[in-house]
């Protein structure tokens, strides 16, 4: 129970690799609040770390919202007294290529992506200053380090969201915070899962493993870096894509 006492926020938690990672969170002691737009989904996943002991807080915010991301994380410290971990995870795709690509799908992508943690960040900063500790972990993709024809808008947004990691990094060292991101390659997930035999099989030779990832891999990833044992870890970019990008 490397997490035991600590107060965990796990944004778009509701489904997916959001769903795993709060559940990891949980798992290794940490109380957790889960965050997404879907109130109904995000509940079930509160009522699934309840059953196993740990409590939970599920919240409805849009946090591209900078009023309704500040309302939540006061309500999470109301209800918790703290906040030692958050794992900006809310994410969402509009592609397309760059000369189809409507402005509206651009800002929606950059406004959810990266303008979210961002709030996410800025407002749960706030308390993790005070505290003087405190642990964010971004969810970027290896699309933000290497490019993906067809997504610029979601590239761009995990793009910004490593640089916007190692600034939190640099800025807030000395009040004992860290920030680290995890950059997951092919997951098995919903989205994944609707392709396919044939293109799946395509992704897999992509990958020197030979198969997709799968949501517990990130979630372990996470799990470790919100875990005293990556305590002198900050500013980094962990790769979760079976050797896919080097």
């Amino acid at each position: 129970m490397t997490l035991n006492g600590k107060i965990a926020l796990v944004t778009g938690a509701a489904q997916g690799i959001g769903r795993e990672i709060a559940l990891a969170l949980a798992q290794d002691g940490a109380d957790v609040a889960i965050c997404d737009v879907n109130l109904e989904a995000a509940q079930k996943t509160a009522a699934d770390i309840e059953a196993k002991g740990r409590k939970s807080l599920a919240l409805k915010a849009n946090v591209a919202d900078s009023g309704e991301v500040t309302a939540m994380v006061d309500q999470i410290v109301q209800k918790f007294s703290r906040i030692d971990i958050l794992v900006n995870n809310a994410g969402i795709t509009r592609d397309g290529l760059i000369l189809r690509m409507k402005d509206e799908d651009w800002d929606l992508v950059l406004s959810i992506n990266l303008k979210g943690s961002f709030l996410c960040a800025k407002a749960a900063l706030k308390y993790m200053s005070k505290q003087r500790g405190g642990t964010i972990i971004n969810i970027a993709s290896i699309v933000g380090a290497m490019g993906n024809a067809g997504q610029a808008n979601y590239v761009a947004s995990k793009a910004g969201l490593i640089g916007l990691t190692k600034t939190i990094a640099r800025e807030y060292a000395n009040r004992g915070i860290t920030a680290n991101a995890v950059a997951p390659g092919f997951i098995e997930t919903a989205m994944t899962q609707a392709l396919s035999e044939n293109v799946r099989q395509e992704l897999a030779k992509q990958i020197p493993m030979g198969k997709l990832g799968t949501p517990e891999d990130v979630a372990n990833a996470v799990r470790f870096l919100a875990s005293p044992w990556a305590s002198y870890i900050s500013g980094q970019v962990i790769h979760v894509n079976g050797g896919m990008y080097m």
